[in-house]
């Protein structure tokens, strides 16, 4: 590929433009990713690229560089370079190849989303490399490398990196870390030389991943600056990187992290990278997000609708299952407006506490004796649908499975078990006995009970594991997408939770097989305020589960009043995780009406537009849904701590139409309130205000108590 052969490309979706033209060494190069370049003619396009070629420095290459598409140091790049490995039993044992021979093709049909596919090799060394490159209807951007061993020997891969250019006024970053029950907590920092590298080593997502990396102008929040973000979607061990080389390039990466022997490709063989998403917006954090959840709900297994309010057994009985008990607080759950009852962790062989039973997926009998068809019955009686926790990844030492088959728990390389983690191991999936035997069994109690959904988990890091002497979690990591789709594949309609000890397995990945993820253990609402916060970055709404727990927070110990609770969980997948048979009437119909509340919400949940409306005060944090015409909105205002000021800053409401004229009604349910929520809210009591004036002037908030919540609802006024 030349200038010649390979004019430049211009490729634009929903305000996004990407340009791509080759250098003068033929190599293809991403001039530029971000706002829309408008339309340019090819004589337009030449010149742009031509005003974007470097100068040749002092000391430096004797002809202008540009780091290409695919980074590399042979060809001057000092950064990461986007491919790296060796070759062993015939070649050039080249650690990193010099691609030549390029050459692309281009899809780009109006109302379709754009592709170039462009390929490169290195005919020495035997690299075949082609790259996907995609720009989504939405203005999403999507990119993954494959690469072929062409020639004899085995090529050995250390690194297979994707990355996509950044402006360099994008001068702060913005990360997410965490541990469990806290996962994604912000940082922000600024982006200096260097390269800011995020890795996750944990065999799963992780706890502390970042999610997204985020590159913006100063001060960029939800409705403010310009953003360009990228997440890698894979769901084993991975890393994401901000780098700004001395010479001035400016690149967002990621990929999956390789060990070393992992992935090694005997001849005509082909590794296929993770996609790299990448989303850029003009206009702060939420319009960035907006593109990854379209491309999410694009994705997603099932159809996406309104989903069940959901009542899991967990923190409401632990392990005590008993039919009496369970039928009892399904028939509280079902009186509430519960519509999906899920059994948690406890009901297979040998499963009494958390040291033992992982591994066999068959009902036990001497808990039911009838197997769960009297609990399933009566579930179903109520008029609910049923659900089941189930681990398939994992086996317990003290188990039928692991006594009957040893060799089936993943171990280290001098065959020695990895330290115990919740008293389990990792079940080997890519020993295809194991795999059948989990996936029939699976299947099995699917059918038996006609289950509705799974609640799947995955309560443990995969470290020190291998499987014929060579790191085992990249191929673990594709056994479990395996099984996911041959379960779907079974049962079409199955509906599947992921669960990773809570929120430490939330990726585009998973994602892609799975109808919701479980974002935290905890579901005290003041941790879960922040936690949701964040995840929505990548995670709309629907796809995140949120629950109305006790009072006293298992995870935290704080006590919260049921609405700062229920509000909290409103505008998600919305469930309870609580022993309602205990509760006293007034409580019951107080749960009653947020239950009854976010099913007048749910409509827009699957449909609608988050928003994070930005607020000076850090103690109030405001998670908004604007329907698709804009024709209504919600909104929970909830503080986090005490208000700096008495009366708190005026809210502005974003993602209304600023030509319409909307009535403000505070919907929040009576409820035992702390005596500072008493005061009325004049604002939301029956004004009308246009979205123009809601947004840039504001509405005033009533006096706030901390740790409480308020809900707004803006209604069109149609002419």
């Amino acid at each position: 590929m030349d200038q010649d052969s390979f004019p430049p490309t211009h490729l634009s979706r929903a305000g996004v433009s990407l340009l791509l033209a080759a250098d003068e060494a033929g190599v293809p190069v991403l001039h530029h990713w971000g706002a829309a370049l408008g339309d340019l003619d090819d004589e337009a396009l030449h010149a742009l690229v031509a005003a974007r070629r470097p100068g040749v420095p002092m000391s430096a290459y004797d002809a202008r560089r540009l780091t290409g598409l695919v980074p590399e140091t042979t060809r001057g790049y000092t950064g990461t370079p986007a491919l790296e490995g060796h070759r062993t039993g015939g070649g050039v044992a080249a650690v990193a190849p010099r691609l030549s021979a390029w050459s692309a093709r281009v899809e780009d049909e109006a109302g379709q989303d754009a592709r170039v596919v462009v390929s490169a090799l290195d005919a020495e060394a035997g690299w075949e490399v082609e790259l996907e490159l995609e720009l989504s209807v939405a203005g999403l951007v999507r990119l993954r490398t494959s690469v072929t061993n062409s020639t004899e020997g085995t090529l050995h891969l250390a690194g297979v990196r994707n990355v996509l250019p950044v402006a360099p006024h994008a001068t702060e970053l913005l990360d997410l870390t965490g541990r469990w029950c806290r996962e994604r907590s912000p940082q922000r920092h600024p982006w200096v030389q260097g390269t800011h590298r995020r890795d996750g080593r944990h065999g799963r997502t992780g706890h502390d991943a970042t999610l997204l990396l985020v590159a913006g102008t100063p001060g960029f929040g939800f409705s403010r600056g310009e953003v360009w973000a990228v997440h890698t979607a894979w769901s084993g061990n991975h890393t994401s990187y901000a780098e700004r080389t001395a010479e001035g390039e400016c690149l967002l990466g990621g990929g999956e992290l390789l060990e070393p022997g992992e992935v090694a490709l005997a001849t005509g063989e082909t590794y296929r990278s993770p996609w790299l998403l990448g989303s850029w917006s003009d206009a702060g954090l939420d319009p960035m997000s907006h593109r990854l959840h379209a491309h999410l709900r694009s994705v997603s297994p099932l159809t996406r609708g309104e989903r069940p309010v959901v009542a899991n057994t967990w923190e409401a009985v632990y392990f005590d299952h008993t039919l009496e008990r369970l039928a009892a607080l399904a028939d509280v759950a079902a009186s509430v407006g519960v519509e999906r009852f899920v059994l948690d962790d406890g009901w297979f062989v040998g499963r009494r506490h958390d040291r033992a039973g992982l591994g066999g997926w068959t009902v036990d009998p001497t808990v039911w004796p009838e197997g769960l068809h009297p609990l399933v019955s009566h579930v179903r009686s109520l008029g609910m649908q049923f659900g089941l926790w189930v681990e398939p990844e994992m086996i317990s030492e003290d188990s039928d499975a692991a006594r009957a088959h040893p060799e089936w728990i993943l171990r280290g390389r001098d065959s020695t078990l990895p330290p115990t983690w919740r008293y389990q191991q990792v079940l080997d999936l890519q020993d295809e006995e194991a795999y059948a035997t989990v996936r029939d069994a699976l299947v099995a109690v699917v059918e038996e009970y006609d289950v509705d959904y799974l609640k799947w988990d995955h309560n443990r890091d995969l470290t020190d594991v291998a499987r014929a002497g060579s790191p085992a979690v990249h191929a673990q990591t594709l056994a479990v997408y395996r099984l996911l789709d041959e379960l779907r594949a079974a049962r079409p309609g199955l509906e599947i939770e992921s669960c990773s000890s809570g929120g430490a397995r939330v990726d585009a990945g998973i994602l892609a097989r799975t109808d919701r993820i479980w974002p935290s253990d905890t579901i005290d609402p003041l941790e879960r305020q922040h936690i949701q916060r964040w995840t929505s970055l990548l995670v709309p709404p629907e796809l995140m589960g949120s629950h109305v727990g006790g009072p006293v927070a298992h995870t935290t110990g704080r006590s919260h009043r049921l609405a700062y609770r229920a509000a909290t969980a409103l505008l998600h997948s919305f469930g309870t995780e609580w022993d309602l048979t205990g509760l006293d009437e007034e409580t019951l119909e107080e749960l009653t009406r947020w239950t009854a509340l976010h099913k007048r919400v749910r409509p827009l949940i699957a449909s609608g537009t988050l928003v994070h409306p930005d607020h000076p005060d850090p103690a109030v944090v405001v998670t908004g849904l604007v329907a698709e015409d804009r024709s209504e909105a919600w909104y929970v205002v909830a503080t986090v701590a005490a208000t700096a000021t008495q009366h708190p800053a005026r809210l502005r409401l974003t993602g209304l139409d600023p030509e319409q004229a909307y009535l403000l009604t505070d919907e929040t349910i009576p409820s035992d309130q702390h005596l500072m929520d008493l005061a009325p809210w004049w604002a939301a009591d029956g004004s009308t205000v246009t979205g123009r004036v809601a947004e840039v002037a504001g509405v005033s908030l009533p006096v706030l108590a901390p740790e409480s919540a308020k809900v707004l609802r803006a209604v069109a006024r149609r002419s």
